[in-house]
């Protein structure tokens, strides 16, 4: 999990720099062709083979779409105009996101009154980085972006989950294939400029290839094996873990700023998100056989 996090914050840093050179198709494109190549070499030098049948392909398509090709063209859209220290924050809403649609699926039952406040808390400081009273434009459609982006993730989350996982095919196998699919789907799409000029320098080559190879590639295998070994509400905590992340590089590296407002609704949002986890504590073993006994004991 502290890897994936260190990993996945670091996404939006890479992503920033790469937009300096290159259209959000082409950043998107980029990303999927390098991570599935990475993924392909690794699966085939472990002695793996790629999934067959249509079956799981379908379901492999249905999981590329909302869990890579469309963030990943969201991400890129949305960095376009907002910093990559707020879009790490944004994206930190997936776990809010993964617990409604649990709810909505039955997978989650009994929704106690904290976990509730917190997914209501967690919405709260979205609206409060969002700003809609004072931020209109490019602005804040690229904040919608990233939540749809956020979204996005829970809903692939769980459908690999549900269809993809524990069926007996290694996941670095699912995780290849995952990103073969999504590098078709987001072929598609060069039409929507994919295909203007590139000029790139060396910085911006050396960003491609680490988002491509290694937030991408590297990441997403892990997001596999934590989804098959924790299940996908689990998985999706992680992103709690990427605004210490994604906030630390922008300003560090980017120079970006970090407003008292931003800062506020980062630490609403991940209280919140540290509120929809709590669940209820187990009776102890003490105290259940204590319960037995009670309930044995001849009355006097």
């Amino acid at each position: 999990m502290g890897g994936l996090a260190l990993l996945w914050g670091s996404t939006f840093l890479w992503i920033e720099l790469a937009l300096n050179a290159l259209t959000p198709v082409q950043v998107t494109l980029s990303r999927c062709v390098l991570g599935a190549a990475t993924l392909l070499v690794a699966c085939l030098g472990s002695g793996r083979r790629l999934p067959r049948g249509r079956a799981i392909w379908g379901h492999l398509v249905a999981a590329a779409f909302f869990c890579n090709a469309l963030p990943f063209a969201m991400f890129s859209i949305g960095q376009q105009t907002i910093d990559s220290g707020v879009a790490g924050v944004l994206n930190a809403t997936t776990p809010l996101w993964s617990l409604l649609i649990g709810v909505a699926i039955g997978a989650e039952r009994g929704l106690r009154p904290v976990r509730l406040g917190g997914l209501l808390l967690g919405f709260t400081g979205v609206v409060l980085i969002f700003a809609p009273w004072q931020t209109t434009g490019p602005v804040g459609w690229g904040a919608v972006a990233i939540v749809a982006a956020a979204a996005s993730y829970a809903v692939g989350f769980a459908y690999m989950g549900r269809n993809l996982t524990g069926r007996g095919v290694p996941a670095i196998s699912l995780s290849a294939a995952q990103l073969i699919a999504a590098t078709g789907l987001t072929s598609l799409t060069l039409p929507a400029g994919g295909l203007t000029p590139v000029e790139i320098d060396p910085k911006t080559a050396i960003a491609v290839v680490v988002l491509g190879v290694v937030a991408t590639g590297a990441t997403f295998h892990l997001t596999y094996r934590i989804i098959a070994a924790e299940g996908a509400t689990n998985a999706a905590t992680v992103g709690y873990l990427l605004p210490v992340v994604s906030v630390a590089l922008g300003a560090i590296v980017l120079n970006e700023p970090f407003s008292p407002r931003v800062a506020a609704g980062m630490v609403v949002v991940l209280v919140g998100v540290g509120l929809t986890r709590r669940h209820k504590r187990a009776p102890s073993p003490t105290a259940s056989t204590d319960l037995v006994s009670a309930s044995i004991a001849p009355r006097v």
